[in-house]
């Protein structure tokens, strides 16, 4: 069993899609609209199998994002070093992108980053 994608619903389609083309080394498809219901969506691969299915479509709600609150909280990407880390961190810290953690060794032992990405969603950088 794995997980086959996760997706998520993005008021700006076309820059959720150039955020992880542009940070994460996404490949994006050519794309998918339902002219009838105007739903739009991208697959978006990374190196290793994983996929991400962002969506947009008409009337959507947009409630505000604590970064305490129930349900999914982060996505988390591995980088491969703790280098890389601090390097992403640090571009997109000077990009604009708030960090709220790190980067730092969690107690568990995770050498990670977080930062409020597209829309006010959370990425955790890690190794």
């Amino acid at each position: 069993m794995k997980i086959e994608h996760i997706a998520m619903y993005v008021n700006h389609l076309e820059a959720a899609k150039e955020f992880f083309i542009k940070y994460l080394n996404a490949v994006a498809n050519a794309g998918y609209h339902n002219t009838t219901t105007d739903f739009r969506s991208y697959f978006l691969s990374f190196g290793d199998g994983a996929r991400i299915e962002i969506m947009n479509k008409p009337g959507m709600s947009d409630e505000i994002k604590g970064t305490q609150r129930t349900g999914y909280i982060h996505i988390a990407f591995s980088v491969g070093s703790k280098e890389k880390v601090d390097e992403l961190t640090q571009q997109l810290k000077a990009d604009g992108y708030e960090v709220i953690s790190g980067p730092r060794t969690t107690g568990d032992g995770y050498y990670e980053s977080c930062i409020i990405g597209i829309e006010g969603n959370q990425i955790e950088i890690t190794v």
